[in-house]
């Protein structure tokens, strides 16, 4: 009976909450696995999309929801400083290219694409009218940021290194979900260290830069507003808007913000413990524990036990023969169980 309780609560706990978009998603694969399932659906959009029709819903996607008649515009971050170039806002009808006027910036630079994105003169259709890499941008701004490569840094958006942007504190979160999608949705024609510098993620071809920078800069409305009206507009979705956390489970690095719950910690008693790196790199686990510990149980998705552990002093599990996937860790110690998710990769 223990068992069946067991099983049924584990069965619970891996039943995620997320859009219905991803009903047709396999989310309990990760790595390459879960990055292949997603560029499969976030293929599946409007092919028929212009550039032109990314320019009207702009006002729709990158409305300020402070202020309903009036867009964001990225990168910028101060409206009382008497220089539109750095207007965080601006009036919805004032699009052009003049002085104090806003445009569509590519976030992933046109020119920065392996093979480039093309020409944007209307009706370009694909890669170059995709709204989920435009923003709403003060036109000198995006001047200033043309095709310059985004490098880590702090305060507010500008030339960073030799020849380099940061985004902005605020951006840089927007930021590295866009770039996420690009490679996601494209490919190689969008890897990420074609828009940014720095050290890769492991043997990914993930940027650490972005990782760090998705989870140091939680989503906001603004970019939930956005991923809405683009399902209905364009027929797809940012999946690292919609999770941060998807950003972890394929590249590993700094844990994100998880919306769905999915590394939530199954806890029943009042033990503390870490496991740690979670997710993992395939070979050992590090446990902190504020009480002894008796031994772990490493279970799958099936609630079927796949592994015994009596951890070695210090503390540390070697799980180099498990699979990559997601895997439950049960904690026994004198002081009662609990439980923890972990992702190996």
């Amino acid at each position: 009976m223990k068992k069946l309780v067991f099983l049924a609560f584990l069965a619970f706990q891996f039943t995620f909450s997320q859009q219905p978009y991803y009903n047709d998603v396999d989310l309990t694969l990760t790595g390459e696995d879960l990055y292949n399932a997603l560029q499969i659906k976030i293929a599946q959009h409007n092919q028929n999309f212009t550039y032109g029709d990314a320019r009207d819903v702009l006002v729709f996607t990158d409305e300020n929801p402070d202020n309903t008649s009036t867009v964001l515009l990225v990168y910028g971050y101060n409206d009382n400083d008497g220089n539109c170039t750095t207007d965080r806002s601006r009036d919805k009808n004032d699009f052009g290219g003049m002085i104090c006027e806003y445009n569509r910036e590519h976030v992933f630079a046109r020119s920065l694409t392996n093979p480039p994105m093309g020409s944007a003169s209307n009706p370009a259709t694909g890669i170059i009218a995709d709204p989920h890499n435009l923003r709403a941008s003060d036109q000198q701004m995006n001047n200033n940021k043309g095709d310059k490569k985004f490098q880590n840094g702090n305060g507010n958006a500008g030339n960073v290194g030799s020849g380099n942007w940061y985004p902005g504190d605020e951006w840089k979160g927007d930021v590295a979900r866009m770039i996420m999608y690009m490679y996601t949705r494209y490919g190689n024609q969008c890897l990420p260290s074609f828009s940014g510098v720095g050290s890769l993620q492991g043997d990914t071809q993930m940027l650490q830069t972005f990782l760090e920078w998705n989870a140091d800069d939680p989503v906001n409305d603004y970019e939930d507003q956005r991923n809405e009206f683009l399902e209905s507009a364009y027929g797809n979705r940012n999946p690292f808007i919609d999770n941060p956390a998807l950003a972890t489970i394929i590249w590993g690095g700094p844990v994100a913000e998880d919306r769905w719950d999915i590394l939530n910690i199954l806890d029943n008693s009042n033990l503390e413990w870490v496991l740690y790196p979670n997710p993992s790199n395939g070979k050992t686990v590090n446990i902190t524990s504020n009480a002894p510990i008796e031994k772990l149980v490493v279970y799958n998705l099936q609630g079927q036990v796949v592994m015994e552990i009596q951890p070695q002093n210090p503390n540390k599990a070697a799980i180099s023969s498990l699979n990559n996937g997601f895997y439950l860790i049960k904690l026994f110690s004198p002081q009662g169980t609990t439980a923890k998710k972990i992702i190996v990769n």
